[in-house]
């Protein structure tokens, strides 16, 4: 929802392509890995571990939000560019905070699925 209100105050404001085009994949990325746990896909294409692939899209985006958000924050073209800076910022955040909370709940040197035999 973040993701869709920064994407709406850009767009509202007729702002560069970059802050546009990292809201609009920032939306689809988070819709296709609710959809991908939603429906349990996840389980059905084992040859990936995602919460890792999950993780791995939570920093990355962080990167690209801090770099592009703190841009529109600082040069704030027009009111729409600096809300759309502030819930970008306000995205940054949780996507640090869903990698660290993710990192803390797997395992790498443990089971990964639930009907795995005890040991």
């Amino acid at each position: 929802l973040v993701a869709s209100a920064a994407f709406l105050c850009f767009v509202a404001s007729r702002s560069r392509g970059a802050y546009t085009a990292l809201a609009v994949m920032e939306v689809v990325i988070t819709v296709l890995f609710f959809l991908l746990y939603f429906l349990k896909l996840d389980k059905k294409m084992s040859w990936l571990f995602w919460p890792l692939a999950d993780i791995f899209n939570s920093v990355i985006a962080a990167l690209f939000l801090l770099v592009v958000c703190l841009f529109a924050v600082i040069i704030k073209t027009n009111n729409g560019t600096l809300a759309g800076g502030v819930f970008g910022l306000v995205l940054l955040v949780l996507s640090v905070v869903d990698a660290v909370l993710l990192f803390q709940k797997i395992s790498l040197d443990g089971p990964r699925g639930r009907n795995t035999p005890a040991k």
